[in-house]
């Protein structure tokens, strides 16, 4: 049988700040422009999760979307929703929340926990506006 593809798609909205503490002020809106805004500026995030396996005989599922979709609001949006990503979140404490490095902390949260369940983790693909996103394949070759 063949290895199949889904993806379960989940909200959150956030805040936070790209800035360089080693840097200047002045090199810090040369690099990140408006994310370098002292106030911070926020997005609404949309998150893709795409897992693989093979569909189980008896249910059909390479893996149930409600478990899926429980999964990501406990471990992910729910910890990221309405919150500063620079200042609110645990996972995240220290590390530039540029999408790249939040999208590579996704994965290391969720990997884990999908392989629990028989999947395994093939891509995360993070939105952060409409012309902007990245995609993830936890370091390896997509597909």
């Amino acid at each position: 049988m063949n290895k199949v593809y889904i993806t379960r798609r989940e909200t959150f909205n956030a805040a936070h700040k790209l800035w360089q503490p080693n840097w200047s002020e002045e090199k810090n809106n040369e690099v990140f422009g408006r994310c370098a805004n002292k106030n911070w500026h926020g997005h609404n995030f949309v998150l893709y999760v795409t897992v693989s396996g093979i569909p189980d005989p008896e249910s059909g599922f390479v893996m149930n979307l409600k478990d899926l979709s429980a999964i990501i609001k406990k471990e992910v949006t729910e910890k990221l929703d309405h919150k500063n990503l620079n200042l609110d979140v645990p996972f995240l404490d220290g590390i530039m929340t540029s999408t790249e490095n939040v999208i590579i902390a996704i994965w290391q949260i969720l990997e884990p926990i999908i392989a629990a369940y028989g999947a395994a983790l093939a891509k995360l693909k993070l939105v952060e506006t409409e012309n902007n996103f990245v995609e993830y394949f936890g370091g390896k070759e997509p597909f």
